[in-house]
Order: C-alpha cells, then structure tokens, then sequence
C-alpha cells in the first residue's frame, strides 16, 4: 500500500465559492436528537405492519411536523466541518446522503484520520438492504465513493470524483460491523489516486479505485 507523502494541505473554506459554512460543533443537540429520531422513524416505516387507522394517522401527523419544518430550510449547498478524530476537520455538504449531519436517511459514516488515511466503522440496518439481509451495492459504492473522496480531500485538497470503480468480493451483511478504510495512492498534479476496501469479520467484501480531480480554490 502507498500513501501520499505530501503534507496535507489546509482545510479549504467553502464560503471561497460563496457556499454558506456551518461549524459541526454549533449544530443543537436537538437537531442531531431529531435526525436520530427520524432516522429510526424511516426504519420503522420501512417494516411496520400496524393496521390502516394507524397508518392513516401517523401520515397526517408526519404531514403536520413536516410543514412545522419546512418554514426555515437551509440553503442549498450548505456545508459543515466535521472532526476527524485528531484535530483535523473536513469539510462536507451538511445534507450528504451518506455522511450528512442533517440527513436522517444517511448511514452517519463517521470516519476518523489514521496514519493510512481514513477509517470508519459502521452497522447497517434494512434501510440499505438490496438482497436479502445483504447491504445494497449502491451503498457500497456510495460509502466507498464517500470515503475515498474524503481521504483526497484531507491528504491533499478538495475533489470530485472522476472515475470509480468498484469490485464486490463477497456479500456485505447487514446488522454486522463494517470496517471501511480508504487511502492516497498517489498524486499526479490536479489527478489524486485513492483507494477503499470494505471488510466485515475481517474479510474484504468490496474495495474500490478512484481517479479524483482537484478542485482549483479561488484566491
């Protein structure tokens, strides 16, 4: 495995492409209370069989909180730093499907700076279910997407993704504890070379390669 040997460049600010910043340390615990709730919420959804009278109404009440929401909606494009474990911070769009604070459908992939690179560790329930009791390949492409963009982005700058390819080894099981790592290979001018592996019980189920190109920060 090769890492980058650049020093890691300093944390971009988003507001220099006129995006609006959020500190993920000023997001209220409210709010990060709520999202959980929700996101237990989407899961109960997804595999309740209650009678149609509750159905009908929990829509009317789901109907109700959701207009009570929607009087103040953020800004499209807002970002928020998230920390990476060792005083480092990332920067991220605040709704990110896979590791968005503010998105309850997101897994909450939280990942934290290694010597390596980047490394999370994640339980999936049947929110992201594709076959039977089995994570569904588009999550695994989209947290290894995730994870390798981030590892760019804090090994050197911010990126996006140019090319990815992704190989399943084995089937990634739900309700088990996914450990996912991802990595610099090598920097060639704007072109970052990263790399991610997937594994449950310490057997890899799915790695993936990515050509990410950096994004050329305003002065």
């Amino acid at each position: 495995m090769t890492v980058n040997t650049q020093p890691a460049t300093e944390t971009s600010d988003p507001r220099s492409f006129g995006l609006p910043l959020v500190q993920g340390t000023e997001i209220p615990a409210e709010l990060r209370s709520l999202v959980s709730r929700v996101h237990d919420l989407i899961d109960a959804v997804a595999n309740t069989e209650v009678d149609t009278d509750t159905l009908a109404e929990t829509a009317a009440t789901v109907e109700g909180l959701t207009e009570r929401l929607n009087v103040a909606r953020r800004e499209i494009g807002t970002m928020v730093t998230r920390e990476l474990g060792d005083g480092s911070t990332e920067v991220g769009t605040i709704t990110n499907i896979v590791a968005g604070d503010t998105n309850p459908a997101a897994p909450q992939l939280a990942l934290m700076r290694t010597e390596e690179g980047l490394r999370a560790e994640i339980t999936l329930n049947t929110i992201y279910q594709g076959p039977p009791g089995l994570v569904h390949g588009g999550w695994i492409a989209a947290m290894l997407d995730q994870a390798v963009g981030s590892v760019s982005a804090v090994e050197t700058s911010p990126g996006l993704t140019a090319h990815l390819e992704i190989d399943y080894r084995k089937p990634t099981p739900l309700f088990t504890p996914l450990e996912i790592t991802a990595w610099v290979d090598r920097v060639e001018g704007r072109k970052v070379y990263v790399a991610g592996q997937i594994r449950a019980n310490g057997q890899v189920t799915a790695e993936g390669n990515a050509l990410m190109i950096r994004v050329e920060v305003p002065e």
